[in-house]
Order: C-alpha cells, then sequence, then structure tokens
C-alpha cells in the first residue's frame, strides 16, 4: 500500500466542540429515556399491589436492562468502527460494509438450520467465525490494489450479497428453524433480564483497554507502510490483531442482539465531525457517540410505536442512517479502482459477430432443450419424451419463458445502465436499482398489504428509477466519476435493505411475500408470468436498438454528447425509465440478487461485440441463456430440492464478479 492516510481518508474536522456537544447529547438521551420511562404503560393487574410489583418487574427485568444494553451495544460498534476505519484508512468502514455482518448471520442462520448443538456451545464464536472469514475475503480481494477504499466498499458488498443468497436459501430450505434468526437478525433490543448486559460489559471493557493499548500501533497505521514500518511496527501483525479485535466485537453484539447497522459507520463520523482528532480521542468518542445514537434510536422506536411495541427492530431502525451518511462521506473518499478500469484492452473485434450471434441462440435452444426434457428421478437421469414431455411442459416451458425473459431484460438494464455511466462494473444490482425496485414493493406491502401483479410491478417500477435517478444525481456532482458512481448505488443498497428489513422483522404474509420475492424463485410462475416476461422483453428492448447512436455516444461524457447536440437529460430520462422498468419486471421474476445484468454485458465485451447494437442483442441472448441455464440447474444440483434461480444465478455471478475485482490490468 502507497497511498497516505491523507489521500485515503481525507477529512474536515469541525472545530473542537466535542465536550460540549457530548455533554448536550448525553442530557437529550437522559431526557429522552427519562420521558419513556414515565410515559411507559402501566401493567394491568386486579390490586394496586400485583400491579406495582408487575410494574416493577417491567422497570428492572426490561426498560433499564434495554437501555444498558443500548449503551453498550453502541460503545462496542462505535469502538469496532473506529478500529476498523483506522487500521484500513478507509472512513466508510464497518461491520455493514465490510460483510463482517452479512458474515456472522450466515454463520449463526446456517448453525441453527444445520447444527444447532453449535449455537448451544457458543453462539458468539460462531458469529465471530462467520464474520471474520467475510472480512478475510474481503482483504484477499482487495489486497492487490492496496485495500483501496472502493475497491474494499465493492468487495464487502459482494460478500455481504453472496453471503445474503445463501443465507434466505437455507431459510427457505430450513424454514421451520432458520426464520426466527432471520427476524432477531434485524436487531432487537429486548430484554427480560440482565444476562446480556453482564454478558457485553465485559467485552466491551476488554475491547476499551485493548484499544487504548494498542494506541502506538495505531497512530502509526495512519502513516504508509513504508513510514510504519520505518518506525518499528509488525505491519502484518498489528493489522490481523486490530482487525480480530473489532470484529469481534461487533460479532459479540450480533450474536447477543442481532444486526445493528451501520452504527460503526456513523460514531466514528459523528466523533471527528464533533472534533476528535488523535487516535485517542476517536477512541474515546466513538463509543460513547454510538452508545448515545443507538440509545437515542431505541428510546424512538419505543415511543412512536403504537402502545410501546416497537415501531421496528432498532437495528434496522438504525440502519436506514447507513444510506443518507454514505452519501455525505462520499467526497472523503478518494482512491484508485480497479472496478472502474476500462476492459476494453481485453476484448478482440470480432470479424462476424452475426455468426456468433447464431450460435448464441443456437446455444439458448440447446439449452431450452435440456431444461424441457433432462432432469434426474429417483431412478436415475431421465430424457422425457412423447406422454411424458406433454404432461411436464406445462410445469416446465412457463418458469424457463420467465426466467429467460427475465434474464434477458437484466441485461439490457445492466448495459443501458453501463453505457450511460461509461463503467464496465455498473450495473441493477450494484448501483442500487434492483434494491430500489425492492424498495418500491417493501412501501407498498407496508402501506397497502399484499396487492395485485400489475400494482407489485408498477411500484417497483417507480422505486428502481428513483434509486437510478438518485444515484446519477449523486455521481454526477463528481462528473459521473466511477468511484461516486459505485459507492452512491452501495449507499442506496444500503437503504434499501434496511427498508427490507424492517418488513421481515414483522413477519407475518407480507414478509414472507418478501422473503420470496428476495429468494427469485421461479416456481409459481405460470401462463400469466411467461406473458409479462415475453411481452416486456419485446416492448422494452425493440426500442433500444433504434437508439444506438446514443448509446454510443454517452460513454463518451456529457460534454461530448451535448457539443454535438444530444439532448442529454432526456436521453438519460428516457433510457434511465427503460433500465428501470426492465430491472422492476424482472426483479419481479427472480427477485434483486442474479447479477445477471452485470454479468451479461461484460462477457460481450470479453468475446469482442463492439457495437452497440451487436452488444445489446449479444447481452440479451447472454442474459436470457445464463438464466435458463440457472433455472435448470438450481432443479437439479440438490435433487429433490430446488434453488431459487434467483439466488442460484446470484450464487454464480457473485464469485465471476469478485473475480473481476482481483484483476489488476
Amino acid at each position: 500500500m502507497h497511498a497516505t492516510a491523507d489521500t485515503r481518508m481525507k477529512i474536515h474536522t469541525a472545530p473542537n466542540r466535542l465536550p460540549l456537544v457530548a455533554t448536550a447529547a448525553a442530557v437529550g438521551c437522559a431526557l429522552l429515556f427519562v420521558i419513556l420511562i414515565v410515559l411507559r404503560p402501566r401493567v394491568p393487574a386486579a390490586d394496586p399491589a400485583t400491579g406495582a410489583m408487575l410494574d416493577d418487574i417491567l422497570l428492572w427485568n426490561s426498560m433499564l436492562p434495554r437501555a444498558a444494553i443500548a449503551l453498550i451495544a453502541g460503545a462496542a460498534l462505535g469502538l469496532s468502527g473506529a478500529l476498523l476505519q483506522r487500521v484500513l484508512r478507509n472512513p466508510i468502514a464497518d461491520a455493514s460494509t465490510l460483510g463482517i455482518g452479512a458474515g456472522a448471520q450466515l454463520a449463526l442462520t446456517a448453525a441453527l438450520g444445520f447444527s444447532p448443538l453449535l449455537l448451544g456451545f457458543s453462539r458468539e464464536l460462531v458469529a465471530f467465525g462467520g464474520g471474520l472469514t467475510a472480512i478475510l475475503i474481503v482483504l484477499a480481494l482487495s489486497w492487490r490494489h492496496g485495500l483501496d477504499p472502493v475497491t474494499v466498499a465493492i468487495s464487502g458488498m459482494i460478500v455481504s450479497m453472496v453471503a445474503a443468497a445463501i443465507s434466505v436459501t437455507i431459510i427457505l430450505a430450513r424454514g421451520e428453524y432458520a426464520m426466527d434468526v432471520y427476524i432477531w437478525g434485524a436487531g432487537s433490543l429486548s430484554q427480560q433480564d440482565w444476562s446480556g448486559v453482564t454478558t457485553l460489559l465485559p467485552r466491551l471493557a476488554i475491547g476499551i483497554l485493548a484499544a487504548l493499548l494498542l494506541q502506538r500501533p495505531l497512530n502509526l497505521l495512519a502513516l504508509d507502510d513504508a513510514a510504519a514500518k520505518s518506525l518499528g511496527v509488525a505491519l502484518h501483525a498489528a493489522r490481523l490483531g486490530i482487525l480480530v479485535l473489532a470484529v469481534w466485537l461487533a460479532a459479540s453484539v450480533t450474536a447477543n442482539v442481532g444486526l445493528i447497522g451501520f452504527l460503526g459507520l456513523a460514531a466514528p463520523a459523528i466523533a471527528r465531525f464533533l472534533g476528535a482528532r488523535t487516535t485517542r480521542q476517536v477512541m474515546i468518542a466513538a463509543p460513547v457517540a454510538g452508545a448515545g445514537l443507538l440509545l437515542f434510536a431505541d428510546c424512538l422506536t419505543q415511543l412512536l410505536g403504537p402502545g410501546f411495541t416497537d415501531l421496528a427492530p432498532t437495528g434496522a431502525a438504525t440502519a436506514l442512517i447507513g444510506g443518507p451518511l454514505l452519501v455525505l462521506l462520499l467526497g472523503r473518499i478518494h482512491g484508485f479502482s480497479a472496478a472502474t478500469a476500462k476492459p476494453a484492452a481485453l476484448a478482440r473485434r470480432l470479424a462476424n459477430p452475426g455468426r456468433i450471434l447464431l450460435l448464441l441462440l443456437v446455444g439458448i435452444a440447446v439449452a431450452i432443450t435440456l431444461a424441457l426434457c433432462l432432469a434426474p428421478t429417483v431412478n436415475g437421469w431421465q430424457f422425457a419424451t412423447g406422454a411424458l414431455f406433454a404432461d411436464l411442459l406445462p410445469f416446465r416451458l412457463p418458469r424457463i419463458v420467465a426466467a429467460g425473459g427475465a434474464g434477458g431484460m437484466l441485461a439490457a438494464a445492466g448495459f443501458i445502465i453501463q453505457r450511460l455511466t461509461a463503467n464496465p462494473i455498473a450495473s441493477p444490482e450494484v448501483l442500487g436499482v434492483a434494491g430500489g425496485a425492492g424498495a418500491g414493493l417493501t412501501i407498498l406491502l407496508l402501506v397497502a398489504g399484499i396487492s395485485s401483479p400489475p400494482v407489485m410491478i408498477l411500484a417497483m417500477g417507480t422505486g428502481a428509477l428513483v434509486a437510478f435517478l438518485f444515484v446519477i444525481g449523486i455521481a454526477a456532482r463528481g462528473g459521473l466519476n466511477g468511484e461516486r458512481l459505485l459507492l452512491a448505488g452501495i449507499a442506496i443498497g444500503a437503504l434499501t435493505m434496511a427498508m427490507n428489513a424492517l418488513l421481515l422483522a414483522q413477519g407475518g404474509t407480507n414478509g414472507f411475500i418478501l422473503l420470496m420475492w428476495m429468494a427469485g424463485s421461479t416456481n409459481r410462475a405460470g401462463l400469466m408470468e411467461a406473458s409479462v416476461a415475453i411481452a416486456s422483453l419485446v416492448v422494452l428492448v425493440a426500442p433500444i436498438l433504434p437508439l444506438s447512436r446514443w448509446l454510443a455516444i454517452m460513454p463518451l461524457g456529457r460534454n461530448v454528447a451535448s457539443s454535438i447536440g444530444l439532448p442529454v437529460k432526456g436521453v438519460y430520462l428516457v433510457l434511465a425509465i427503460l433500465a428501470a422498468l426492465m430491472t422492476a419486471i424482472s426483479s419481479f421474476l427472480v427477485g434483486p440478487l442474479s447479477l445477471v445484468g452485470l454479468v451479461a454485458p461484460h462477457l460481450t465485451r470479453l468475446i469482442g461485440f463492439n457495437t452497440p447494437r451487436h452488444q445489446l442483442l449479444a447481452s440479451v441472448l447472454l442474459g436470457g441463456g445464463l438464466l435458463i441455464v440457472a433455472d435448470w440447474l438450481s432443479r437439479i444440483v440438490i435433487y429433490p430440492y430446488q434453488v431459487p434461480v434467483g439466488l442460484f444465478a446470484a450464487l454464480l455471478g457473485g464469485p465471476y464478479l469478485l473475480w473481476l475485482l482481483t484483476r489488476k490490468d
């Protein structure tokens, strides 16, 4: 790593007003808690003595331990975030952005689904193992690029996405055991005794003591590697030790109260904004800020909820600050991301693209034939023909058509987004457009409950369009800089994931609908879904072909496009609407996690398609073929069980994107 701390973490701090603001914040949190205590509901009882006893039990065994656990968990996460940001020189590092939380939840979900005895042995150790594995994968992917902040953030996002896909698969396969951990994972601070406090408090004390003892290496790690080594720091040992400490603190909180989103990101940022400058000041102020922020959020969720029931799980509520905070921090992140490198040099120009397009068509025909006819049975593999084929056709054909149409539309949407942003790693999934579709569905389910498919598609389309325009608007402030674009997408993804968690934590029918959508299952695809997929593919992709001139000019930049008379704003709006609609309909059919919108356009460039028209057609064919094959494989890899096609495609596409991040060309 060659970049200095100044280029890695350019944070403009305000004058040191930390003591004054900290005192005011402490008074404010105390007043809010007093209001909560005064307004708490009284327990009904037949006589006053019994009522007073029950009220004391509620106060001393529920409300006070809950406030204490909020302070302790918030402080632990604030300290964990401060350690991670310092050791990685990355102002957006925390358990959420680095995949630690997702890894811990995956480990807990897998243990609960397949080996509950592990949780009985040590739930904290299971969470720690999952979180540490996740961050080690992120660091391995980012190491060749010097732990560049953008590469680390994207690696963390992809690791989180793949971990979430595996978690949902386990939940759907072992739902009788694992659904509860997903609801619990939203981060509820509800307590019935003081056991959580007595568990977490010693860990926080050890963490604070260790952070103070590590003050010298933490100070020196702010320098570049050469300077730190010259001053006697064992870089690898110091980094590993600090990372283990940070992951242990975050995993301890996750194991005891669930996921508390983005608190480790917010607390150090607040501390620095208030004037904490030195390592010692940040290591003290960040835990204090985290404790106050979590207590404040928890009190609000209780006060605003009906009848003092939680308005939302506290962890999911705090995660709502993650997206806006990431947006505010975008301008403070500097560094080159390998993800923004142009792969054009890797692509060869095809002499006869029409012939390759024909071969892709033949490949799709073969894939459809295999998906329709070949499958395992209790008696071994069987190729369906005749009467058996006729019996299976009404069940298999609609899901194949739905998967193929969705894959084609996702690929077309990804192609448009990559052209508009001039970024080969942009896609509906990476830029939060698919997440925006999920947010639209979540809002619809929260407001109106179960609704008809057309209304769901409309809500998802609106959410996808808003998300895409927001990302473009944020990134446009820096000239559509690739780093800002990707980080804005991550911010949108964080916000939409928090919104989804709010609904999932409520359980019930709406939560199950959202979970099934996240999984992306085509099991229930019928004539309606197949018809929507084909009609949408034709209606939405066909208008793009005459716009190939726009798609050829837009990657050259807004100034060039304007200078030759292209109506840039109108072009963005038209293409954004088309991409949003295709993303919404595809996400409705196969969920938000497939990554086909990234993989298919990228493969077309590697194959050698150069003109926008040929790239679009090849992307549609590749995307459709990839999801058809993924749907077929999802039915046979663990026969007689099935993996939802969206999750299966994400499990295939995630490693491809991770491989792409490791390239250094």
